[in-house]
């Protein structure tokens, strides 16, 4: 395993991190593809979460060196909790995860969020659902409507953030958006945050305009996901001719990882041979001359255009 410091911290992320999703056979994430609204609320629960697949995958992720995981709805966060203390972890871990149902459009206008009562009683309540005494990470997904609608709003994110750590709650604070290059600035000049969470590929890399170096000037680290771009890869490689689905994974994934701001990258797996595919890349983690050549094709096909023009138009729309 690789590991990237991040400077604000003081801490070491593997450089790849392991989400909680579980899948439906179609291969979709379960919970938001089986009853979203309720997903997205506290206390769903879903069914057979963090089973014997589940475990066995914990189980890779620690002898290959991940220590970061990171969890979304309820039931998921339940399962690793649960997991960890079936399968204790033999080297320390750092968990993300992020409050239910006060985030993205969850609530409008982010409020519940701004108000620390409710924050610091939601985080309590994912404390008790896990069995633990903090969180490592607590994501902050907060979006442009926030920020528009209440001008005090980043400074009570400096409160609660603050207040969090001081009662020993969360250890370090996200800052996570969906509204683009103009929210994550606004975050990131908080100066409450430790770290980034964002949507970051190949294909949707307009955060490397202003974001990352922006991000990098504050020591803060970069947590990427959808790499995969939820499936739109695939897509690229049977346009560009290529059909071998773990080669496109792991092109991918370098390309993630090549980028110097990226901290870690977040996987999801439903299988172990999935997990391992992912880990193969460890052993030569730069992009080499044929793979290059291969995204070269992936940029080529319709899918890829469309796509990333939308991305980074959305990503840095004013």
């Amino acid at each position: 395993m690789q590991y990237r410091k991040i400077e604000k911290t003081g801490i070491e992320l593997s450089a790849i991190g392991l989400g909680g999703h579980e899948y439906l056979p179609n291969g979709s994430s379960r919970g938001f593809n089986e009853d979203r609204q309720d997903a997205v609320k506290p206390g769903y629960t879903g069914q057979g979460y963090g089973g014997d697949k589940r475990r066995e995958l914990l189980k890779m992720a620690y002898e290959n060196g991940i220590n970061f995981f990171d969890v979304t709805i309820d039931p998921e966060k339940e399962a690793l909790g649960r997991n960890l203390r079936e399968v204790p972890p033999p080297h320390d871990i750092y968990i993300q995860t992020r409050p239910e149902g006060m985030g993205y459009g969850y609530d409008p206008e982010n409020k519940k969020m701004a108000t620390y009562a409710l924050l610091k009683t939601e985080v309590q309540r994912i404390l008790t659902l896990m069995q633990r005494d903090h969180i490592d990470f607590l994501n902050f997904p907060f979006l442009q409507t926030a920020l528009d609608a209440d001008p005090e709003y980043l400074d009570k994110m400096r409160h609660n953030v603050t207040e969090l750590k001081r009662e020993g709650l969360i250890r370090f604070a996200t800052a996570d958006n969906f509204s683009g290059e103009q929210t994550y600035l606004s975050q990131i000049n908080a100066e409450c945050f430790d770290t980034l969470a964002m949507n970051f590929s190949f294909a949707d890399n307009a955060a490397c305009q202003t974001v990352l170096p922006v991000a990098q000037s504050q020591d803060m680290g970069i947590i990427t996901r959808e790499v995969f771009q939820k499936g739109r890869l695939f897509k690229m490689g049977e346009e560009a001719g290529i059909t071998d689905r773990s080669l496109l994974a792991r092109i991918s994934l370098k390309w993630n990882l090549s980028i110097s701001q990226v901290t870690t990258t977040l996987v999801g797996a439903d299988h172990t041979e999935h997990l391992q595919n992912t880990l193969s890349i460890l052993e030569h983690i730069e992009l080499t001359d044929e793979e290059n050549e291969t995204l070269d094709k992936l940029r080529t096909s319709p899918t890829y255009q469309t796509y990333s023009t939308e991305r980074r138009e959305r990503f840095l729309e004013k």
